[in-house]
């Protein structure tokens, strides 16, 4: 399973009325450039390529220097070409891209392990001593082989060693997706990955499995205790013989180095009613060795979003909840979109918050400042140095009867001293916007990815930075792209 390290490197070009409403503190930095997988015909289907198209990012930062990785030329059926990564030492003003060997187009093959279709899902880690660690959905062009891969960089994303399998199936009847990977701040050496492994009903790995009363879903775990030398087995952290699912697994460390792992729990599926999802948390006390039963946040009430003007599909990631912890005093927060305070005409997005450790949660509120009853969608959370929380999404509340669908993405934000359970507690920043989604790449829906990333940059890490999808819109050649502003 382990595979020797070896690195390499491609290096590429890298105002509102006020009502509680600011502007952006800096205009958005373009990350991603022209495609550099445009030329690999690997990983064709019966889906539809998105050449150029980038999507679901994600983001880590240590001092000035910014990790993130995002999906590279989307396939409409599933995953892309390949994984990039966006890399700055410079706290975000300037960006060149890098990319590990996680995918046939960017580089892999049987004999470095990467040999696969298409990659998906990225998810980026940096640890105390400054590595920095990236994961992969890896999978065949049919989808029936699916791994999970891990690179580390120790030059701050400038190369990449070549990817640790951790875990690979081939099979129909099951699926790996939904990966993560945390380094722990308390421990250089300690990092874990965590994931969800479908377990379909049939030979047929559909989407539509998910109606089927013989569905299941495991939450899968490895950690490494050397740096990323070497992984350990996969474990089940799930495994029961219940008609119960998760999705979305990420872990987050508390400042006493207890992990918490926050998921979507379907208990429940095909004609069970709808209040059987749930936003809830395991804890492990021990590094991972032992864990919890599942805790419950919230019910997810999250409902479809639709183009506002046509009623297509946008896939927004709901149900995917966000987590972030304040590295001073432990306190947790937790975000998704969520339709109870609409009675369920669309999301809004929905905050609860853990003193605790994650064992209980506040009631749920309505934190974004839509009030045109416009969906907001795909929130993101993060604590900065001071404890101030900021929480980025996406809405579509400047949407006209003309052609299009003007979308915006916004930060709103709720300082250390305020009680973050109030929603009057919270202002709003606009990051970026309006652009029209009905450019993007359509993956079950208009697709900017089912997360976007954010953190915090500057000298004392009280600036945040969201790294987010925007569609280029009227560009059907270069539908999105991806960027970073500081806020």
């Amino acid at each position: 399973m382990h595979r020797p390290a070896s690195a390499f490197v491609i290096a590429l070009g890298a105002a509102l009325a006020f009502s509680n409403t600011v502007l952006a503190g800096t205009s958005p930095i373009p990350v991603s450039g022209p495609s550099p997988y445009a030329g690999c015909t690997v990983g064709a289907g019966t889906g539809t390529l998105f050449t150029n198209a980038e999507v679901e990012p994600q983001v880590t930062a240590k001092g000035s220097f910014l990790v993130a990785a995002f999906q590279q030329d989307r396939w409409s059926n599933g995953g892309a070409h390949g994984l990039v990564a966006g890399v700055s030492h410079d706290g975000g003003t300037t960006w060149s891209e890098t990319f590990a060997h996680f995918s046939s187009c960017s580089g892999g093959t049987a004999t470095n392990g990467g040999n696969y279709d298409r990659a998906s899902g990225p998810s980026v880690s940096f640890a105390p001593n400054g590595d920095v660690y990236q994961i992969s959905l890896s999978a065949s062009a049919d989808l029936i082989t699916s791994a999970i891969l891990v690179s580390k960089s120790t030059n701050g994303g400038d190369t990449w060693s070549e990817p640790i399998t951790i875990r690979r199936d081939s099979s129909a009847f099951n699926f790996n997706d939904k990966e993560s990977i945390t380094a722990d701040p308390t421990n250089a050496s300690d990092v874990y990955a965590v994931w969800d492994r479908s377990r379909f009903p049939s030979d047929n790995a559909d989407f539509n499995a998910l109606h089927s009363f013989a569905f299941r879903g495991d939450i899968f775990f490895s950690r490494t205790t050397n740096g990323g030398t070497s992984w350990e087995a996969p474990r089940d952290l799930f495994t029961q013989n219940k008609n119960q699912f998760a999705i979305g697994n990420q872990i987050v460390v508390l400042p006493n180095g207890t992990l918490v792992d926050i998921f979507n729990l379907g208990k429940g599926s095909g004609i069970q009613p709808s209040d059987q999802f749930f936003q809830a948390v395991i804890r492990s006390i021990d590094k991972g060795v032992t864990w919890s039963k599942p805790i419950i946040i919230s019910k997810d009430m999250s409902v479809a979003v639709t183009d506002p003007d046509t009623g297509a599909p946008v896939r927004a990631g709901a149900g995917l909840a966000d987590i972030a912890v304040d590295r001073t005093t432990g306190t947790l927060y937790a975000v998704w979109a969520d339709g109870r305070f609409s009675n369920g005409a669309h999301d809004d997005i929905a905050l609860s918050r853990s003193t605790d450790g994650g064992l209980t949660w506040s009631a749920p509120v309505k934190i974004n400042q839509t009030t045109n009853n416009a969906a907001a969608f795909t929130p993101s959370v993060y604590v900065a140095a001071d404890g101030t929380v900021g929480v980025t999404s996406y809405d579509f509340r400047n949407n006209t009867a003309a052609a299009g669908v003007p979308t915006d993405y916004w930060l709103v934000r709720c300082s250390s001293s305020a009680d973050c359970t109030n929603p009057a507690n919270w202002s709003e920043t606009h990051v970026a916007g309006s652009f029209d989604i009905e450019i993007a790449p359509v993956s079950r829906g208009y697709f900017l990815g089912d997360y976007e990333g954010l953190t915090t940059v500057g000298s004392d890490f009280n600036t945040f930075l969201p790294f987010f999808v925007q569609a280029n819109t009227g560009n059907t050649t270069n539908r999105t792209d991806v960027f970073a502003a500081s806020v």
